[in-house]
């Protein structure tokens, strides 16, 4: 699995906005202070508004907010919508177990055990626990 540089950088952008609250933040605002171009910017906000993550507001004093709270947006959502799935084999990117070949693969065992720890590891870490995460490390680094 490898996750695409739409999918970092989506990841990248709500955990600003989370770190923002409610706070609207305009893609000018985004680019600055996460370095992504605001070209960029503009091919990933409207997957996470259309799914249902971001919300925006239109205006001179319009941008984006979270359309949820930290805690109820996971890793794996954000990355479900930039990514679409992220399924170690082909077969089970659908909700059903699609084979394309005339019996199933021996290995089959191994790329299913894969895509459910992947899941259920994504599905468990919230934007809200990164930021948890960032702030504590960031106490933990702390020297005179």
């Amino acid at each position: 699995m490898k996750i695409s540089t739409k999918g970092t950088y989506a990841v990248r952008l709500m955990l600003l906005l989370a770190m923002r609250g409610d706070e609207l933040v305009s893609l000018k605002e985004i680019s600055r202070v996460t370095g992504i171009s605001k070209k960029y910017l503009e091919q990933i906000v409207p997957s996470l508004t259309s799914a249902g993550l971001l919300r925006s507001v239109r205006g001179a004093q319009g941008g984006y907010r979270l359309a949820n709270s930290p805690d109820k947006i996971t890793i794996l959502d954000v990355l479900n919508v930039m990514e679409g799935s992220i399924a170690p084999a082909s077969c089970l990117q659908g909700e059903k177990f699609e084979c394309n070949f005339p019996t199933p693969c021996m290995e089959f065992y191994v790329w299913k055990g894969l895509h459910e720890v992947q899941q259920n590891y994504l599905s468990s870490i919230t934007l809200q626990d990164v930021l948890d995460h960032s702030s504590s490390a960031a106490i933990d680094n702390y020297c005179i």
